[in-house]
């Protein structure tokens, strides 16, 4: 009993394995359908089920097929019937949209007589043109209109334009017509609907037509004739008038039928809609006039267009309209397009708008972006179009508003390699086709990758014949390989795409092969930003020629590198220091090794010598200090106690002073590129003030160490000759460095203190002591391969006259007799930093009492404060510079805040402990909790202060020279800028900022410092 039970169901499951075999989803389901009205008797139909099988979807193309069957009437049903067993190309075609596209499938539910689309274009035409869409859209707007009805013409166009679409679809799932004559048609069948709304418009409004001429121009994918299924149609309407009728008129009246055409097209009624149409890309976007003359689209490109519009005009396509204006248009506006790549910073802000495109896509949707994300269908029509911007001014050839046209141009000419350029071709036909097939499912507007597993199976099924791989295991999986694949190699060959012609142009090509003349690798440096590049193109030369194995690494590496020494204010310095980097340590096995295997090192190498002139001046003094660029911690600053013990160790193995200091100096060298490198990485910290304290405590520590080595070694040199040093030194920082809070270029602001031994004379003390201090100072400053430290004295008492060091007890007869309130002002920075810690302490503890005195400051201390301050102002600004942007005694700058965070200490020191700091901000935090200063006005002060502290620390990292004012040469001062975070071409906005800054700054100064 149980064998029969068995056997009667396998009977019964019989034809559900059929269809279970040939891919069907819900073969139960299946089984009932092919039991519907039009379809009986074809469930043992192998033709038919072979050809569902082959489907992307086979469960939807049966759904449609049966819809599609249900509301035919009987006649075309059998018609259906008839074609479907009969004519294998009518089957493949309708079968094939009805697996793909539910939403064909729902138009022919509706309109069961359209299937005869498939029929009808294939007899006429296998690839139909502009004028067959336009014969069948007239038509279906016509035959609506004779047979009367409650259709409506904006119904009856868009029924005609699904019609269209069917076919195409049709050709497309196939294989008839490959991706390029799809979009093509795609696009021609838009201007056809374009030109029938614009027509149908005319008939509404005649008095309007009869007023101008209006021609809609394409733009966008549709200019280009690349167009997809779904996307808003991107036009800008250009009008004139008629014979006899005014402007402003003919204007109003084309811009009712501009109006009247959009609606037409956008609007959703019974049939739904076509499409948008996209006019922001007219002057002015949504603010501008919708509709201009001629005459004012040219005087708007002449005068105010910015980069990104030129850019669109090279797509620009007379679609719909008066053809004479379109051409008229297109022909005068032309030679801006290609002027466009001469405007400054023509490059850097293309590909700035590019970045913001990808920063804007929301988190959640980055990796199924095929449009918009790295690697996708953005970056190959960026590169293309940039590169046919910079070409096109000379070679007429590449300008093409088609991005596969405009690549196939760009290899013939040499512009792009062919090897390059077919990768490219490959990898855009396959997402352009990805994409076709997301919006054919719904017909809607989406450059997301689904996430539903059905809808990835579907997506695989239909792209089979484009992915290299086998499809019949898994799918899916087969299609996320494919498409990883090539958006890893768009990603790959955009970064690449600007700069492997360059080496090529330098190099002996295979015969026969096309490269870039020296002109055109000249125009395309200057486009990228290099000031001289035909240097440039010599250094490329030097670096990528040959057939060493640096040699090989280097041309494998340079095209990037030169795209992120184009993304600089100065890429031709960051070539020229790679040059020489790469000169000193090429034959250097770790650095061939570094450069082709951390990648993350080889940028922030051509970051760091490209970032301005110190950094890199370090680097070359001595290049083996690159390896911190691979160390993951290479760039983390280190503490005093490390350096200090490294610089004695140094010191204490040294046979003689000058090697003894040199080898202090070597030491600080390094650590001084450690910080600069780390600084223009951004590694310090991302909020700007803790980035400056960072710095500020590396390059204290490090001078502190540095000092502390130099007095050991030069205390050995005297002893070495003299005996034991009769005496004992504390040197004590001052100004900034005792704030720690030093730029690159300060000096060393010290004061030497002995203290003679006992038993020792206090002449002859001080003689050794002056001996080792000038010793000091001379062997830190002396010329050298190593960058200086000029350790400055001159706070000491009695400034240059007096002696250069003292002794404690002569300081403190001195202070007891002589100092002057700005000796106290001074002192508020003294803290000790090398030599004897004892004796340093009681330094502290001797001057603690004048630099806060238990009164405050007598009002006759106050007004000499105040009379010199004003004094300095007034004599001490350099002539010519600008008091609204000098760092340190312009308005609002760093001696304004300093002054008056100093003052409140003078005052308040000696009632408030937390205001016994010699650091700036700390102070100024301590007289907010003090309730000293309003945290406003304080916000305002440290505000100041950060932005003129970081000022300078940029001027000193690019002009490799310290500097209170901002640079007056362009570059320098882009660079700059890029330091602070501002963008290319966007130095005059810095200068804004930091003028409204020190402004705010000074106001509060006033009150806070002068009383005013």
């Amino acid at each position: 009993m149980a064998v029969d039970e068995q056997r009667a169901g396998s009977r019964v499951s019989r034809p559900e394995n059929r269809l279970v075999r040939r891919g069907f989803g819900d073969p139960a389901r299946a089984v009932r359908l092919l039991e519907g009205p039009g379809l009986e008797g074809l469930a043992d139909d192998p033709v038919l089920l072979d050809a569902l099988g082959a489907t992307a979807d086979p469960d939807l193309a049966l759904l449609g097929l049966a819809r599609l069957m249900e509301a035919a009437d009987e006649a075309d049903r059998h018609t259906l019937r008839d074609t479907l067993t009969t004519s294998k190309p009518l089957r493949d075609r309708l079968l094939g949209v009805l697996g793909v596209s539910t939403a064909l499938g729902d138009h022919l539910a509706r309109h069961p007589h359209d299937w005869h689309a498939l029929v009808t274009f294939e007899l006429r035409d296998m690839h139909p043109g502009p004028e067959d869409f336009s014969r069948a859209l007239t038509d279906g707007v016509r035959d609506a209109d004779v047979r009367g009805g409650d259709r409506s013409p904006a119904d009856a166009l868009r029924i005609a334009y699904r019609r269209c679409l069917l076919a195409i679809a049709a050709r497309d799932l196939t294989g008839t017509t490959d991706l390029a004559r799809t979009a093509a048609e795609l696009a021609d069948l838009a201007g056809a609907t374009l030109q029938t709304a614009l027509d149908l418009a005319a008939e509404q409004d005649p008095e309007a037509a009869a007023a101008c001429r209006l021609a809609v121009i394409g733009m966008g994918k549709c200019g280009g004739r690349e167009l997809n299924y779904v996307s808003d149609v991107d036009v800008i309407f250009v009008a004139e008038p008629r014979e006899g009728v005014a402007e402003p008129e003919a204007v109003r009246a084309a811009t009712r039928l501009a109006a009247a055409l959009t609606r037409l097209c956008a609007d959703t009624t019974g049939e739904g809609t076509i499409w948008p149409v996209d006019a922001n890309l007219r002057p002015e976007g949504r603010n501008g006039p919708l509709v201009r003359t001629l005459a004012s689209h040219l005087a708007y490109y002449q005068r105010w267009a910015k980069t990104w519009e030129f850019q669109a005009l090279l797509k620009a396509r007379p679609v719909a309209g008066d053809a004479d204006l379109g051409a008229a248009y297109v022909e005068t506006l032309a030679p801006l397009v290609w002027q466009a790549a001469a405007r400054e910073n023509f490059v850097t802000d293309v590909q700035q708008m590019r970045r913001r495109v990808i920063d804007s896509i929301p988190v959640t949707e980055l990796d199924r972006q095929l449009k918009l994300g790295p690697g996708g269908l953005r970056d190959v029509e960026f590169s293309v179009q940039l590169l046919q911007l910079v070409h096109g001014r000379t070679d007429p050839a590449l300008r093409s508003g088609n991005t596969l046209e405009a690549l196939a141009a760009l290899s013939r000419g040499g512009y792009v390699g062919r090897a390059d350029a077919a990768s490219l071709d490959t990898a855009y036909r396959f997402l352009r086709s990805l994409e076709h097939r997301i919006q054919l499912y719904r017909l809607r507007r989406t450059h997301l990758m689904p996430t539903g597993a059905e809808d990835q199976r579907r997506l695989a099924r239909s792209l089979a014949p484009l992915i290299n791989d086998d499809t019949r295991a898994d799918p899916v999986a087969a299609l996320h390989r494919e498409w990883k694949r090539h958006a890893v190699e768009v990603r790959r060959l955009h970064e690449k795409l600007f700069y492997r012609p360059l080496l090529d142009a330098v190099a002996e090509l295979p015969p026969g092969a096309a490269g870039l003349t020296p002109d055109a690798a000249r125009a395309r440096l200057e486009a990228l930003g290099y000031a001289d590049p035909a240097a440039a193109l010599r250094h490329i030369s030097a670096l990528a020629s040959g057939v060493s194995r640096k040699a090989a690494i280097q041309r494998t590496l340079l095209p990037v590198l030169l795209g992120w020494f184009a993304d600089s204010a100065d890429p031709d310095a960051g070539l020229l220091n790679f040059r020489q980097v790469s000169d000193a340590l090429g034959r250097t096995p770790w650095y061939l090794r570094l450069l082709r295997d951390e990648s993350a090192a080889a940028e922030q190498l051509a970051r760091v010598l490209s970032a301005g002139r110190l950094a890199p001046d370090l680097l070359l003094r001595a290049p083996e200090a690159v390896a911190m660029l691979g160390d993951p911690q290479g760039l983390e600053p280190r503490g005093r106690a490390a350096l200090q013990s490294e610089i004695l160790a140094a010191v204490g193995r040294a046979g003689s002073t000058t090697a003894a200091v040199a080898s202090a100096r070597s030491v600080r060298r390094r650590e001084l590129f450690r910080t600069a490198a780390a600084d223009v990485l951004g590694r310090l910290g991302e909020d700007p003030a803790e980035a400056l304290d960072v710095a500020g405590e590396a390059l204290t520590a490090l001078n502190a160490a540095t000092l502390q080595g130099a007095l050991r070694a030069c205390v050995a040199g005297w002893e070495a000759e003299h005996g034991d040093l009769p005496t004992r030194i504390s040197v004590v920082a001052m100004g900034r460095f005792g704030g720690h809070e030093l730029g690159y270029g300060s000096d060393a602001d010290v004061l030497f203190v002995h203290e003679p031994l006992l038993g020792s004379l206090e002449e002859e003390a001080a003689r050794a002591a002056q001996a080792v201090c000038h010793e000091l100072r001379t062997q830190l400053g002396a010329p050298s391969t190593e960058p200086p430290l000029l350790v400055d004295a001159d706070l000491r008492p009695e400034g240059r006259s007096g002696p250069l060091v003292r002794s404690l007890a002569s300081y403190a007869a001195y202070y007891r007799r002589w100092s002057h309130a700005w000796e106290s002002q001074a002192l508020l920075r003294a803290e000790p930093v090398a030599g004897d810690e004892e004796l340093g302490t009681r330094f502290r503890q001797l001057i603690d009492p004048l630099r806060y005195p238990g009164n405050g400051v007598p009002e006759r201390d106050l007004m000499e404060i105040r009379r010199i301050k004003a004094r300095i102002e007034a004599e001490r600004l350099p002539r010519g510079a600008d008091p609204t942007t000098h760092t340190k005694i312009g308005r609002g700058g760093l001696a304004d805040v300093e002054w008056t965070v100093q003052l409140l200490q003078l005052q308040h020191g000696h009632e408030l402990p937390a205001l016994r700091t010699t650091r700036t901000r700390a102070a100024l935090a301590a007289a907010v909790a003090g309730g000293l200063v309003e945290p406003a006005d304080a916000e305002v002060l440290e505000a100041a202060w950060v932005l003129a502290s970081r000022v300078r620390a940029a001027v000193m990292l690019v002009r490799g020279r310290p500097g209170d004012s901002f640079p007056g040469e362009a570059r320098e001062l882009a660079g700059v800028a890029r330091y602070l975070g501002y963008g290319a071409g966007h130095s005059g906005e810095l200068l804004d900022d930091y003028r409204r800054t020190t402004r705010r700054a000074r106001a509060v100064v006033d009150r806070l410092f002068y009383g005013l």
